[in-house]
């Protein structure tokens, strides 16, 4: 279930229509529907910088680019990562019955030397369809963060049965936990993302040029929204734009041509204006996109899956950041389908698991093509975690989840954290093995923007409840 963010092309389709006196009705309706599609007002409303200034920065190697893999529906992480161990693989079986994996099924989890009080990993293993990721972690390029959720406060059982700490807001719910997840607000409701957030304190800064700081694969998303007026160009995952029927430089197309009379209209309503204004600058800034992704070369082979081809055009964009003058950019994708009531979750992660992990996998293979690998860091999000304990066919909502984090400046071949007791009714869960965050997302979240270049007061200003938590060891 994925929540929708309406932007101001969304509420004004009367007045927007009022401003294309040149169009006929039916290359209006298109055009407004192209728009409504594709966000084209709240993509362009954040690129008002002069398209020069994209020229004036220069990237050098201090290119970073995060990029964001949200998980909508609630992963069932409980089957992402598995213990391997003899003991906790019985308590597993037992708690997960008709869900448990097979042992003999598992992909390990190399050794690596353990830090005093640290997780084995040598004691867990990948989901048999997630083979990639398990070759990234051998590679040390992947750590898996442990049972991490939204949290205000370290949270134990005794004081989540007590309630004597705050809690997030709206646990167990979908769209309140996916806006926990993208804004790092958990006391009352999110109106912005912390990407976005930190995006612009970058930007405010001078560190940070504001075109094409935001780019989403999947549409409007939270976390790329910012306080102001930043918001997330949106693209197809294909890399199409809202705009490209404009055919520039065509002196016969009429479609093009009443839009170049109607942007070059003069209006004394200062709203028709600034959209007329935004209007323009959001076909100018395609153009140059547009020019750019034609010039950039991946040569990896991504699979044809939709996360597939929205990582492939991550790719492409991040393979044009010299030409578009970037130093840092976010980006953001998804894959839905994980809300796995029903008695197909294992086939349904069978499936999304192959997917994200071959599409991951192509994705940091391009990062090392490029040369650009210890400068792109990917990390996994989800609504929430699922049950440990079956409803009879699968699984229900739940709270704390494991995630996953690539890169070549990722500290891998570690699991960050602690694996939940296995236990029903033990010391980590609330209920039905609805586990009790023992890391903050805030801690991975931290983590992420500290590596991206936000100092502490950035870092406590976007995140403002990481200052409960201890610093995670992420990232070099």
């Amino acid at each position: 279930m994925k929540k929708k963010h309406l932007h101001c092309a969304d509420a004004y389709p009367r007045a927007t229509s009022d401003l294309m006196p040149h169009l006929p009705d039916p290359a209006r309706r298109s055009l407004l529907k192209m728009m409504g599609a594709t966000g084209a007002m709240g993509a362009a409303s954040h690129l008002l910088a002069p398209l020069t200034a994209l020229a004036q920065t220069t990237t050098g190697s201090d290119y970073k680019a995060i990029v964001c893999l949200f998980m909508y529906g609630g992963n069932d992480a409980n089957n992402m990562v598995v213990p391997r161990d003899a003991t906790e693989y019985a308590l597993y079986r037992t708690g997960r019955t008709n869900l448990a994996l097979q042992q003999n099924s598992l992909l390990p989890l190399t050794t690596t030397p353990v830090a005093e009080g640290a997780t084995d990993p040598s004691r867990y293993g990948l989901h048999p369809a997630m083979a990639g990721l398990a070759n990234l972690y051998t590679q040390q390029k992947m750590a898996v963060v442990a049972n991490i959720g939204p949290l205000i406060a370290p949270t134990t059982k005794a004081q989540w049965n007590a309630r004597s700490v705050p809690l997030p807001q709206g646990l167990f719910s979908h769209s309140d936990q996916q806006d926990a997840w993208q804004s790092a607000i958990y006391d009352t409701m999110g109106k912005t993302g912390w990407g976005g957030r930190m995006m612009e304190r970058l930007i405010a800064e001078g560190s940070v040029n504001r075109g094409y700081a935001c780019i989403s694969m999947a549409g409007g998303n939270l976390w790329e929204t910012g306080d102001s007026s930043l918001l997330a160009y949106k693209m197809s995952s294909s890399g199409n734009f809202g705009f490209d029927f404009y055919k520039a430089g065509n002196t016969t197309d009429p479609l093009t041509l009443a839009i170049q009379q109607t942007l070059a209209d003069q209006r004394s309503h200062l709203f028709h204006q600034a959209w007329l204004s935004t209007m323009g600058r959001s076909i100018d800034m395609q153009q140059v996109l547009t020019a750019a992704l034609k010039s950039s070369t991946v040569g990896t082979t991504f699979p044809n899956s939709d996360l597939g081809r929205q990582l492939n055009t991550v790719a492409k964009l991040i393979s044009a950041r010299s030409s578009l003058g970037l130093k840092r950019q976010v980006f953001f994708v998804s894959i839905g389908g994980f809300d796995t009531h029903g008695d197909d979750q294992m086939q349904q992660q069978n499936r999304l698991f192959g997917e994200i992990s071959q599409a991951v996998s192509a994705f940091y293979q391009s990062t090392v093509d490029m040369g650009i690998a210890d400068g792109v860091t990917l990390f996994s999000a989800s609504d929430f975690g699922r049950t440990f304990a079956s409803n009879g066919q699968g699984s229900d909502h739940g709270w704390g989840s494991h995630q996953f984090v690539v890169g070549g400046a990722v500290k891998g071949g570690q699991v960050l954290g602690a694996v939940p007791n296995q236990t029903l009714n033990g010391p980590d869960d609330t209920g039905a093995g609805r586990w009790i965050p023992t890391l903050s997302s805030d801690q991975m979240s931290a983590a992420l923007a500290r590596w991206f270049g936000a100092d502490t007061s950035v870092i406590g200003t976007v995140l403002p409840h990481a200052s409960a938590f201890n610093a995670l060891d992420l990232l070099a």
